[in-house]
């Protein structure tokens, strides 16, 4: 998208602020979160947030010296408009639009940038709008999409007879991050943790609970002083942020990958200007195979 104003007040640089961890549930206790409405009398989430001061490392300038086997995270610079921005389609504004158009292009970027990738399979998106009303908005709690139990269900619940054989190969699940702002962000920016500096023990499952049933798994992050954070100020629309959910080598002692899961949050930056453009972004979320 063009960008049509000045960039000046778009706050740049370090920036400590508040991110909402979480407590660990008490043992015996499985930790849960309703993607919709929960049933009556249950809470939306049983998880205690955790909220903790921590130092953002601005990565602008620096961004190829981030990659996805070590860090679970990767920027990618100088993408085209998408065709779903033209006036033939929807804007981002219709679900069967952004399949044809945009789906497509996210396809070809994620094989373009992951070496040895061959086959890449898109299952789902999130549009989160700045409306206080809308149904998705930025999220506040930090977490990860996904966790090795709910990635190989994944695979089999989407990629059918061809799962098993998927399965024993390396497969992913990367999230492909951009905004919707025809201006920089400013408000509600998204910061994201290298996976080398996150320990096992800092990661929560909690089933994540459909409304049509389905249960996957999802993971609350624990507060680890050393954990490495970042962000990339005033993201542009020719900007995408990779979020790696889930790497199978990363399974495999001695691979070379560490982690491959990166906790992401947004957060609210002390230095945002009261006035500033809400952030609206789209997610979209793929299995990834190969090599």
């Amino acid at each position: 998208m063009a960008i049509t104003a000045s960039t000046s007040h778009v706050p740049r640089g370090p920036v400590t602020t508040r991110l909402n961890f979480s407590h660990p549930p008490p043992p015996g206790v499985t930790a849960v979160n309703y993607v919709d409405k929960p049933p009556e009398g249950e809470p939306q989430r049983n998880l205690t947030v955790d909220p903790q001061e921590v130092t953002i490392a601005d990565i602008r300038g620096r961004e190829a010296e981030y990659g996805l086997d070590r860090d679970a995270f990767q920027i990618i610079t100088g993408v085209p408009a998408s065709k779903e921005e033209s006036a033939s389609a929807s804007g981002f504004t219709d679900d069967a639009s952004i399949a044809a158009n945009y789906y497509p292009e996210v396809e070809q970027l994620l094989l373009d940038a992951i070496p040895g990738s061959n086959r890449v399979f898109i299952f789902d998106h999130t549009i989160r709008r700045a409306d206080p009303n809308a149904s998705r908005k930025a999220v506040l709690q930090v977490h990860v999409d996904q966790t090795p139990y709910s990635a190989e269900k994944r695979v089999q619940r989407h990629l059918g007879d061809d799962a098993d054989a998927l399965l024993r190969g390396r497969y992913r699940i990367v999230n492909v991050w951009r905004t919707l702002n025809k201006n920089p962000v400013e408000a509600n920016p998204l910061a994201f943790a290298s996976s080398s500096s996150v320990q096992q023990k800092d990661i929560i499952p909690v089933e994540h609970r459909y409304p049509h049933g389905y249960v996957g798994q999802t993971a609350a992050i624990a507060y680890n002083p050393t954990q490495r954070w970042h962000y990339l100020s005033g993201m542009t629309g020719s900007e995408r942020l990779l979020l790696e959910c889930f790497d199978s080598e990363a399974l495999k002692e001695g691979s070379g990958v560490a982690g491959g899961r990166v906790p992401h949050t947004a957060f609210e930056d002390p230095r945002t200007r009261p006035d500033a453009e809400g952030r609206e972004s789209i997610e979209v979320r793929a299995l990834v195979f190969g090599p």
